[in-house]
């Protein structure tokens, strides 16, 4: 159970970063000396198909990562390892 509760803790604090992240790029879109913080780049591949004639199916993977979601996702590791140790 132990195991349990430190692997939920650690994919909330992930999500949270992530999520939070995301908020704070949209915010800073606009704001002129944070805009840097939305600034992000498209990651995976966008389309791939395949048709077997009978069969076509499209596969498709994409992650828009932004500088603000890599600073969350760092404070939450951070608070994770600090608070992880006392779960």
């Amino acid at each position: 159970m132990d195991k349990f509760k430190k692997t939920f803790a650690f994919l909330f604090f992930i999500l949270s970063g992530i999520v939070l992240g995301g908020f704070l790029a949209s915010v800073c879109t606009d704001v002129p000396y944070f805009y840097w913080m939305s600034w992000g780049r498209d990651l995976g591949v966008e389309n791939f198909a395949v048709d077997f004639y009978v069969i076509r199916f499209n596969l498709g993977f994409m992650i828009h990562a932004t500088l603000s979601q890599m600073v969350t996702i760092t404070l939450a590791l951070v608070l994770f390892s600090k608070i992880g140790k006392n779960l």
